[in-house]
């Protein structure tokens, strides 16, 4: 099921994403006593961060992962990972365990996609396919990439792994893969900002490119929900 909301403006973008949000979060756990969601980078998601710092929810049953990260050390300006923490995790009674960071430091990008691949492995419980995220959260770029998910990239044709190696230009990242993607209960487009409007005709269109346009191919198993902003 795909739902697509066009709203006013980002802070409209930012006030019903993390309802829903939040709404997700609380069903997963009545459900299965646990929620798994992967956060996205970016700009647009902080401010919804740190709102979701100021609910009130049973933290020791969340666990917090990110569908792709620079490859840069933890406290490097630039990681998705220290973002994450300085609006919302640091600020919540979260156990540290619960946070499933990608490792960057091995000096090794295919090493630590192999290492984190095996960890999800193992959280989940599982040997070989894919494990189901109960939500994830995706932004898109201009040229329609999403996660580390870039236009006419190796990455785009992982199909038997949960993370692989992306790249932009001369940047190394790590990401998740689209069938993992896919795999999820719940997946969250935040996508603000009139320079996404073209990218955005193309992913919606019947005719679309995928492999110029990478967020064509999330098509999750489970519920599709954009929240688009002009502003």
């Amino acid at each position: 099921m795909t739902q697509i909301n066009n709203v006013s403006d980002k802070n409209a973008l930012i006030t019903q994403a993390t309802a829903l949000i939040i709404q997700k979060i609380k069903e997963a756990i009545v459900k299965n006593n646990i929620c798994t969601i992967a956060l996205a980078g970016g700009s647009t998601p902080k401010p919804i961060y740190e709102a979701i710092a100021q609910t009130d929810l049973p933290w020791d049953k969340i666990h917090i992962f990110w569908g792709d990260e620079r490859y840069v050390l933890p406290n490097h300006p630039d990681s998705n990972e220290k973002m994450a923490r300085e609006a919302w995790l640091d600020k919540v009674d979260i156990p540290p365990n619960n946070i499933h960071a990608m490792p960057t430091t091995a000096n090794n990008p295919q090493a630590d996609a192999d290492k984190h691949n095996q960890e999800l492995l193992n959280f989940f419980e599982i040997t070989s396919g894919f494990p189901t995220f109960d939500l994830i959260l995706l932004g898109m770029g201009d040229d329609g990439h999403t996660a580390s998910l870039f236009p006419h990239t190796q990455a785009l044709q992982v199909c038997d792994r949960l993370i692989t190696v992306g790249n932009k230009e001369d940047s190394l990242r790590l990401t998740f893969t689209v069938p993992l993607i896919n795999q999820a209960n719940c997946v969250i487009f935040l996508v603000s900002g009139s320079n996404k409007q073209e990218a955005l005709q193309q992913v919606f269109s019947e005719t679309g490119d995928t492999n110029q346009y990478p967020s064509k191919l999330i098509k999750p198993q489970g519920e599709l929900i954009w929240f688009i902003s002009n502003s």
